[in-house]
């Protein structure tokens, strides 16, 4: 399927239609490896390597990935410093300094909540 691409006000984007702009973001951003990643740039600019350590059990391959799609979606940003090894640093641009708000309450959701997730999920599996 094609996403449609999304020319008009934001208040007029469809968020029931299956093509629609929005699902293929939130399909972008509401993965584990892209809510670690935001929540770990936070206010900092970090390397590479930096953020690997961050982000504990996520691969070369999948913070690759999760990085140029964050970039592709203007969330961060990507400078290449013309050194011998080049060194780049990734940090948040304003849209994702504003989706880490939202992040930040998810993270505040899961602390509350934890204890009663884990005892449902006991009373669940038995």
């Amino acid at each position: 399927m094609v996403t449609k691409q999304f020319r008009g006000m934001a208040e007029e984007a469809d968020l029931a239609r299956a093509d629609s702009l929005a699902r293929e973001i939130f399909s972008d951003v509401a993965n584990k490896w892209a809510l670690l990643i935001i929540e770990f740039l936070g206010e900092r600019t970090l390397r590479f390597s930096e953020l690997r350590d961050e982000v504990e059990g996520i691969s070369h391959k999948m913070l690759t990935q999760n990085l140029r799609m964050l970039e592709r979606n203007g969330l961060v940003e990507r400078t290449v410093h013309p050194t011998v090894p080049p060194r780049v640093d990734y940090t948040l641009t304003e849209p994702g300094r504003a989706l880490r708000k939202t992040i930040d309450g998810m993270c505040g959701w899961t602390h509350t909540y934890l204890a009663h997730i884990e005892a449902s999920r006991r009373r669940f599996d038995t």
